[in-house]
């Protein structure tokens, strides 16, 4: 088994497919990097050599920001929005969504379940 950027790769599975198990890699991206270093997209996870994970987590270590450094990144860019006071900042804060989406009737993700009101029934 795999391991890139500390997530083990499935077994099993193409290897456009195992890669995006890593945080901040979709298809788009794995088809990237398998195309810039020269491995095919359908071959599977197991039958990778050794020299191919390595080419791979090399290009993946030096060329794209993923998993824990991304994380961090996002988080600290969320807090410097809630710093400065922005907008954007504030629907985060609240709970809120962030994209101006409408909140009257959805937005239950954002917002969590609802909170009942008690003598809110029609007799």
């Amino acid at each position: 088994m795999a391991r890139i950027a500390g997530v083990d790769l499935p077994r099993n599975k193409r290897m456009d497919i195992a890669l995006t198990y890593i945080y901040g890699i979709g298809r788009t991206m794995a088809l990237q990097i398998l195309d810039t270093v020269k491995v095919d997209w359908q071959k599977n996870s197991d039958d990778l050599s050794a020299d191919e994970v390595n080419v791979i987590r090399t290009e993946i270590e030096n060329n794209h920001k993923v998993e824990g450094d991304l994380r961090r990144d996002i988080t600290s860019n969320i807090k410097r929005l809630m710093d400065i006071g922005s907008y954007r900042g504030l629907r985060h804060r609240r709970g809120l969504p962030v994209r101006g989406q409408k909140t009257k009737t959805n937005a239950r993700t954002r917002k969590g379940p609802r909170r009942s009101v008690m003598g809110r029934k029609k007799k």
